[in-house]
């Protein structure tokens, strides 16, 4: 209890005296996930768009693809990232394992199935004759699926929400892909594990408070969006 007591109490020291590493690192945080997040919506939003709407006979497999993908271990990420980027890899030619990029490439992977299997099953609640009234009323098909997009709104945003919780609160494949190098790599959750390991808790329950905190932010101003009402 005191341990909590103590890391509550350093979290609002570490927060209002501004340091300098803390804020380094919560800064390389929203920078890696926002960005990890802003690349699976491009990505998953028209491909789940796609399968969606568009069948063909390979579709199902894809959705059972997207899907399993929702459910992979960071791990697997993180291991299979590894061995692409790693010196004597496929990709070990760019020189990007222990980098913040690295740790990008690992959260899109992590978060673009959650984008874009959200959207998919977003789109498919709706009712299938409003794309035939849409068309009908001679909407092209770039405007029929802007004009499901802004039905399926609540949900889509939900999907917004998933993908960047599930990277922004990620460590495993941050971990192994980036190293948790200090003034480099070195993100919310890796320096959380760090300070555990090393008994200090008080650090990393203040360090955790920092990305709940974080995470609540950015909740409520989506939720705030995702809810209003014209």
């Amino acid at each position: 209890m005191q341990n909590l007591l103590d890391g509550i109490l350093k979290a609002f020291e570490l927060l209002f005296k501004g340091d300098p590493e803390v804020v380094r690192i919560t800064l390389l945080s929203l920078e890696v996930s926002g960005l990890a997040t802003l690349i699976s919506l491009i990505f998953g939003l028209p491909i789940g768009t796609f399968l969606a709407l568009v069948k063909f006979p390979t579709r199902r497999f894809w959705i059972s693809l997207i899907n399993t993908g929702m459910a992979l271990p960071p791990v697997v990420v993180g291991l299979v990232v590894c061995i692409f980027l790693w010196r004597n890899g496929p990709l070990g030619f760019m020189h990007l394992i222990y980098t913040p990029t690295a740790i990008v490439i690992a959260q899109v992977l992590i978060a673009f199935p959650m984008a874009a299997g959200l959207t998919l099953s977003s789109l498919q609640q709706l009712d299938p004759k409003l794309r035939i009234q849409l068309l009908g009323l001679g909407a092209s098909k770039i405007q029929m699926v802007i004009i499901l997009w802004k039905e399926a709104k609540l949900p889509l945003i939900a999907a917004l929400i998933a993908a960047f919780g599930s990277v922004i609160s990620e460590v495993g494949a941050s971990m192994m892909v980036g190293g948790n190098l200090l003034g480099s790599t070195r993100v919310l959750t890796t320096a959380i594990v760090l300070e555990t390991s090393k008994g200090l808790f008080a650090s990393a329950i203040a360090l955790s408070i920092i990305l709940l905190l974080i995470a609540f932010l950015v909740n409520l101003v989506l939720t705030s969006i995702q809810q209003r009402r014209h």
